[in-house]
């Protein structure tokens, strides 16, 4: 090697230099990417909710042998290294887990994403007749621009729950021979006081009704008649009444397919991809362990983490540590609540979630070098949090320097960002509910555009990586 070259080589190994994936991945690596792009786009497309996505997730295990962990508590057989388990809470938050070949107590690899994303839910008593036409009444969910809601296609998704316990699926507006619905806005000639209006304030939360009907019954002098024939078309399809939506769980989301985007295909655009994309790359890296893994590998798949993570399904719920402390219990002769906080404490976590990436529309609420660039990897944010890193986790540096290593290790290729610039930014995760059992937690998934818009962008590199990411931190044996 001359002189020249020597000295090109060192600047290459003092620089930090991120480059697009595209310009160093193999023609198999270029295949693979394709292959998990398309399955992606299946389970997206039948993912539009919480309640689905964790329907779609628990076909994908019971095909790959994963077994209902209740049968093992009833039946009080012990789990042994190699089975591989799952327990579901009230049909929306999933714990998945392959017992590893090291005792519980040495940790488990975790990783974690959530399932619900911004949408606009139905409010249990929603029906209403005016200007001659029947809407129903709405309750937006998590953070949403109200003004991108309006004018697009709607579907409905969700569920009526009889009084006897019956479940009724209720899903309209996703097949071409289905009507959509939508939400209404004025138009510009008549726009003078909303068009002065800041964007925030252009559609008023008690505005995004959905308009589901026009026609009224034929029956003379009956009072709200386009409303009553709107209950009859439901009760003639799902065999349900006006009261039923008392307790219904009905979801409106954008009626549109995730597709391949851009002239190249190098993307994907779809519903939901916060945070689906990582769920789903979660759940694949699981199923693809093909040998017993030295520490126990876990995914979670939780709910309400976009209004805060609360209630019975969110992660601030016991739903992980109960479900831990069962595996505790059929795993060791004896119980112990000592083993539990030592597994917990012990555990390495991933917490599979978004992060913006950089827009070069909207340079100006981005730090470029510190933001995530689209098709640049898996991406890494060591702390969330906003403005003095306020409600943020902050991983250690040395789990940090544990994530280099497994990532370099795989060949991944990664970057880091944090969420656009310091007084602009912020978001949160569930990482900081992880961390308070002591355990070693870092925000890793994938980069979008248009977080949080109706359809949101990813690249396929990107959501690749996080799959392949994810499969070498449930590999690692942590040497």
């Amino acid at each position: 090697m001359n002189k020249k070259n020597k000295e090109t080589k060192k600047m290459k190994d003092i620089m930090y230099v991120r480059k697009n994936g595209y310009t160093k991945v193999s023609p198999t690596t270029l295949k693979n990417i394709e292959n998990f792009s398309q399955a992606y786009l299946n389970f997206l497309g039948n993912s539009k909710t919480e309640r689905e996505a964790h329907d779609e997730s628990i076909k994908l295990l019971d095909n790959a042998g994963f077994k209902n962990l209740e049968k093992f508590e009833k039946n009080k057989n012990p789990l042994n290294p190699g089975d591989k388990v799952y327990k579901s809470c009230a049909g929306k938050t999933l714990m998945a887990t392959i017992i590893g070949k090291e005792p519980l107590e040495k940790g488990m690899h975790i990783l974690g994403a959530h399932t619900d994303s911004p949408r606009i839910d139905i409010k249990q008593n929603p029906l209403y007749e005016a200007g001659d036409m029947a809407l129903l009444d709405t309750h937006y969910y998590g953070g949403i621009k109200k003004y991108q809601w309006v004018t697009i296609p709607l579907a409905i998704h969700g569920v009526f729950i009889k009084p006897n316990g019956k479940k009724i699926n209720i899903t309209i507006g996703e097949n071409p021979n289905e009507p959509v619905l939508c939400i209404s806005d004025i138009l510009p000639h008549l726009a003078q006081d909303q068009m002065v209006k800041t964007m925030s304030k252009g559609i008023d939360g008690e505005n995004l009704d959905i308009i589901v009907g026009s026609i009224p019954v034929k029956e003379k002098n009956k009072k709200e008649a386009i409303k009553h024939n709107v209950l009859k078309i439901l009760n003639k399809k799902y065999g349900i009444v006006e009261k039923d939506f008392l307790s219904a769980e009905i979801e409106i989301v954008p009626a549109a397919k995730p597709r391949h985007a851009g002239l190249d295909e190098s993307m994907i655009l779809g519903y939901g991809q916060d945070d689906r994309v990582c769920a789903y790359a979660c759940i694949e890296s699981l199923l693809n362990l093909k040998q017993t893994p030295k520490y126990t590998s876990c995914v979670l798949l939780c709910d309400k983490e976009e209004i805060g993570s609360v209630g019975a399904t969110g992660m601030a719920s016991n739903f992980f540590e109960n479900v831990s402390a069962e595996l505790v219990n059929l795993t060791y002769p004896n119980y112990s609540e000592l083993v539990l906080k030592r597994m917990l404490n012990n555990s390495w976590m991933l917490s599979a979630d978004v992060n913006a990436l950089f827009d070069p529309l909207y340079p100006g609420a981005f730090e470029k070098k510190n933001s995530a660039i689209m098709n640049h990897g898996l991406c890494v944010t060591k702390f969330t949090g906003s403005k003095g890193k306020s409600g943020a986790n902050d991983a250690n540096a040395e789990f940090m320097a544990h994530i280099r290593r497994i990532f370099d290790k795989a060949d991944i290729i990664w970057q880091t960002a944090e969420l656009g610039k310091v007084d602009i930014g912020g978001g949160g995760t569930i990482a900081y509910l992880m961390a308070r059992y002591g355990m070693n937690v870092i925000d890793c998934g994938v980069g979008l555009l248009s977080m949080h818009a109706p359809m949101e962008l990813a690249g396929k590199l990107d959501i690749y990586m996080a799959y392949a990411g994810y499969l070498a931190f449930l590999k690692d044996e942590r040497k």
